[in-house]
């Protein structure tokens, strides 16, 4: 029956016949692989299988173990600085801004978090890139510590930010070779040959990482350039000469000129200026200048407040009160002893006030130019300020500013150092930052206390800006209301087409010279 159906068994009695019937179906045909297939072998893995991955060698685990210890750290480092800039700990004082040795370990930071993020997944664009941002880094580590001006100011917090940050950047490099190698390496073993293909999202991740090394590596390149500027900048020597204050934690710089005794030798008193918003070289040096050439004045004195032209910044928290003992101090270091005629503008009256009524019966008298009222603490103080200072400083170390200025604006050393440009520097911002976190609270205290035991004999001459009384309806009674600050008001000046600046105008300029002339010499 079987072999009636053709349903039996086929039988091989090993007769040539059988013989080339086996080789005919075997014999190879247009659909035989011409390759082996790897994904029904049994000895080989397909590349997908997530059982391939360099995370089987114990050298990649034990890296991306170190790395997380290393990002750890440096998240720690960057805690440290961060609380830096509003209050100062032991021993993490920078003469500088602090936003350097900030923007470094943030750099540092987010490049380990990125090796992290995309460490199963190497680029060689990515390793490229690395490369060029640790060459910057190399740069920036040579620069900072090689100029004195630089390395005075940094510290060694600036100098071990600068060489983590590039301490990382090299370890990141060795991590995605290495993680390559393993890559490579675990692909021949478990799949028989190194996979050259990707996924759409591993394209995607390769896309993303390069695009945010070269961001990396863009804001390294401006932050090296801006170094450069600083260390430029560090060649211009201070008309004056520095002291230590505060326990020889920092630098101010004291500058006097002219001559303290008329023609009878009788000692005269010294004008000591207090600048606003800019420093005193900003335009009140030029006018002091002028004013002892023509004999308004014998002789002038200027302290520049911690941060700004040549002096160093101070440890945080730093109150009115605060930077007016440490000018005191520096002062005294000079040999400058008084007697004293104020004369400050805008915040720079808030300043001698407190002077004022720290140093008694050697004040001859005040001088205030278009002054800041009390009141007016609470707005230097606000915490939108603050918050808006504390991001230009951050992004002050791109120097998105000072770059373009100093190559298409043709700005200086001067212009960058106490001129027009000044306020983009990170230690003017860090010491305006400083000024804003206490202005309505220990700087308004010391304020208080010093109105409080004000000398009320004192000479008080107060001159005007009328440009600015018109602008600002309150500004007239505030005005009005510092005229009252001693018993002895000699006189209260409006300059109508004056600004703020009051000597930027030929009537200001006369208005000032005026009543400081008669105060130096009716003393």
């Amino acid at each position: 029956m079987n072999r009636l159906w053709g349903g039996g068994p086929k039988r091989h009695d090993g007769s040539p016949r059988d013989s080339l019937d086996q080789d005919r179906e075997s014999a190879p045909d247009e659909h035989t692989r011409l390759l082996p297939n790897r994904v029904e072998s049994t000895n080989y893995l397909s590349p997908d299988d997530p059982a391939v991955s360099p995370y089987n060698l114990w050298s990649v685990r034990i890296v991306r173990y170190l790395t997380i210890l290393f990002t750890v750290l440096t998240f720690i480092w960057w805690t440290i600085l961060l609380v830096s800039t509003f209050v100062t700990p032991p021993g993490f004082h920078t003469r500088g801004s602090g936003f350097f040795p900030f923007s470094y370990t943030s750099l540092a930071l987010a490049n380990l978090l990125f090796t992290l993020i995309f460490f199963a997944i190497p680029s060689k664009a990515v390793r490229i890139l690395s490369i060029v941002m640790g060459a910057l880094w190399l740069v920036n580590a040579v620069l900072l510590i090689s100029v004195e001006k630089t390395r005075h100011e940094e510290g060694w917090v600036g100098m071990v930010s600068v060489l983590w940050a590039l301490l990382m950047a090299i370890w990141t490099l060795l991590t995605d070779r290495l993680v390559q190698w393993g890559k490579t390496e675990e692909e021949e073993r478990l799949t028989g040959r190194a996979e050259t293909r990707r996924t759409l999202g591993e394209w995607t991740a390769v896309l993303l990482s390069t695009i945010l090394m070269v961001i990396f590596s863009l804001v390294v390149l401006l932050t090296t350039c801006t170094l450069v500027i600083r260390a430029l900048d560090a060649g211009l020597a201070p008309p004056g000469k520095l002291f230590w204050v505060d326990g020889d934690k920092y630098l101010m710089h004291v500058y006097c000129h002219g001559n303290g005794t008329d023609s009878k030798g009788t000692k005269l008193p010294t004008v000591l200026l207090e600048g606003g918003e800019s420093p005193v070289e900003y335009g009140l040096w030029q006018f002091a200048d002028n004013a002892v050439n023509n004999g308004s004045i014998s002789r002038y004195c200027f302290v520049d407040r911690p941060g700004l032209a040549w002096s160093d910044t101070a440890p945080s928290p730093l109150s009115a009160g605060m930077a007016v003992e440490a000018v005191s101090e520096a002062l005294a270091r000079a040999g400058e002893d008084g007697p004293w005629i104020l004369a400050s503008a805008g915040i720079g009256s808030i300043y001698s006030r407190i002077f004022s009524a720290r140093h008694g019966g050697d004040i001859k008298g005040l001088v205030l130019i278009d002054p800041l009222h009390e009141d007016d603490l609470d707005n230097i103080g606000s915490a939108g300020r603050g918050f808006w200072l504390w991001i230009r400083g951050i992004f002050s170390p791109l120097g998105l500013d000072r770059i373009p200025g100093a190559l298409f604006k043709g700005r200086t050393k001067e212009d960058r150092v106490w001129g027009q440009s000044a306020y983009q520097t990170g230690k003017y911002v860090w010491a305006k930052l400083q000024e804003n976190l206490v202005a309505d609270t220990l700087s308004k205290r010391d304020l208080a206390s010093s109105t409080a035991i004000q000398n009320p004999d004192v000479p008080l001459n107060l001159i005007s800006s009328g440009v600015h009384i018109r602008r600002d309806s309150g500004w007239e009674d505030k005005q009005r209301d510092l005229s009252h600050l001693t018993r002895n008001l000699k006189h209260w000046d409006i300059v109508n087409e004056a600004p703020p600046r009051v000597w930027d105008t030929w009537q200001g300029r006369e208005a000032i010279e005026k009543r400081l002339h008669e105060l130096v010499y009716a003393a």
